[in-house]
């Protein structure tokens, strides 16, 4: 990536320039860079990244505003804003394969509510997976991860959402669309201080 003063010949360049240089800005910093295309933007690790982004850009407006203060620091050190802290500490977090946390440093408390039962449910090319709570103790979120062979391990390549807690309203992930087969799934809670669950008994289903 290469910074630049006027792009362009102009302040406000964005885009890209014959499928080769993309001009964006990024900080408020204009810059340029080669045109980079995923070769193959729906693989394990571009799924799990993206599903913890969207919880965590959901998430930060109910995060408390003590907890939102924390990230002042570690945003006016590196000149973005909190919410921009809060996310990308989180999701480098997420890579190592750590929790994410709502406050800045991470206590990873673990969970200290109680889990209800776990059922998986076969649908028109879907599969609805139900995590039941019994008492939310210090709950944030609950991620799925899913395979297509059993006996698998969770990790961050294999998540396909996180979802909230809700106090003790039952946890409800429709995976959809699915094609033809039998998934496998494993849950594991998100505590707001940033402490990953144990995972709980794998849960399988077919959709035909």
């Amino acid at each position: 990536m290469v910074k630049l003063a006027g792009p362009a010949l102009s302040l406000e360049a964005s885009g890209t320039i014959a499928k080769t240089l993309t001009f964006a800005k990024w900080k408020g910093r204009p810059y340029v860079r080669s045109r980079v295309v995923p070769a193959n933007p729906k693989s394990g690790g571009q799924v799990g990244m993206r599903s913890m982004f969207r919880f965590l850009s959901q998430q930060w407006a109910s995060v408390a505003a003590l907890d939102q203060a924390t990230w002042e620091a570690r945003a006016d050190a590196a000149a973005i804003s909190p919410f921009n802290a809060f996310l990308s500490y989180n999701m480098f977090r997420w890579r190592n394969f750590l929790a994410p946390s709502q406050a800045y440093p991470e206590v990873e408390t673990p969970f200290s509510g109680t889990l209800g039962a776990q059922t998986a449910a076969a649908g028109v090319r879907s599969i609805t997976v139900t995590q039941a709570i019994t008492a939310d103790g210090n709950g944030w979120g609950m991620a799925f991860f899913r395979s297509t062979v059993t006996g698998f391990s969770s990790a961050f390549s294999n998540l396909v959402r996180v979802l909230p807690f809700s106090g003790t309203d039952d946890i409800v992930f429709v995976d959809t669309p699915l094609a033809a087969g039998t998934y496998y799934y494993l849950l594991r809670s998100i505590s707001d201080d940033g402490a990953l669950g144990a995972e709980g008994a794998e849960l399988n289903d077919t959709v035909t």
